[in-house]
């Protein structure tokens, strides 16, 4: 087993527990992170402001719960919750701006992450998410690995997506991999503007990395189910 096979397994034996959690529960403690990377001062604030940029969309894009139209005695909601594990990547251009957006938009929404970023960032990296483990997020969540496992980590991880801020040179190369795959398709979120980060600053950013689901209950008795039947039968 490779480093990296066992840090992904270690992140998506944790993942479930946090994607149960809820969006209301993951704002709670990313908020605290936001706190926590603001008092670092420097770069660190412009990040803490991405952090709270990307939760306040969430609250209101991710939290609510819809109810949904359905037969008598049913209730449906439509919700959201995450696909998985997401490989956050990027090049030289990357910042640690960029990253917390890319983090945050993963987390709130319920995934687990594998980090790879350039060894001038990763130093910043570390700080980054020493300051998320202090909000008792679990360390296994978010692992780090080096930039030059990427693509094996491209090929075969089991990743439901990449979200990465490079050149376009860069990007092209990722989606080729990643279209070779076998299986299903991998969600890739690509941004080739790191200075103006149009794609990773859009409130609707985050919607790139959720799955919806809808809850079905049934809560009419067992009896009244069968009179129904038998009343409907009756008027043929």
């Amino acid at each position: 087993m490779t480093e990296t096979t066992r840090l992904v397994a270690q992140s998506l034996a944790v993942w479930e527990e946090w994607n149960g959690m809820g969006v209301a529960d993951r704002r709670v403690l990313l908020t605290a992170w936001a706190d926590n990377v603001e008092q670092r001062g420097d770069v660190f604030e412009t990040a803490a402001q991405m952090i709270r940029f990307h939760l306040q969309h969430a609250e209101a894009l991710l939290e609510p719960v819809h109810d949904m139209p359905g037969p008598t005695g049913e209730t449906n909601e439509l919700y959201t919750a995450g696909r998985g594990l997401f490989l956050i990547t990027g090049d030289d251009s990357l910042s640690l701006t960029a990253l917390a957006g890319q983090l945050t938009a993963t987390l709130v929404a319920g995934n687990c992450a594998l980090v790879a970023v350039p060894a001038a960032l990763r130093h910043d990296t570390d700080a980054l998410l020493a300051d998320l483990v202090k909000t008792s997020v679990s360390d296994r969540l978010v692992p780090t690995i080096d930039l030059n496992h990427v693509d094996s980590a491209l090929a075969d991880a089991p990743l439901c997506g990449v979200a990465a801020v490079a050149s376009d040179a860069l990007l092209i190369e990722m989606n080729r991999t990643l279209a070779a795959r076998d299986g299903v398709l991998v969600q890739f979120v690509a941004e080739n503007n790191a200075d103006l980060l149009p794609i990773v600053a859009s409130p609707t950013y985050l919607l790139r990395f959720i799955t919806e689901r809808t809850r079905t209950i049934n809560i009419t008795a067992v009896g009244g189910n069968a009179t129904l039947l038998e009343l409907g039968s009756g008027e043929h």
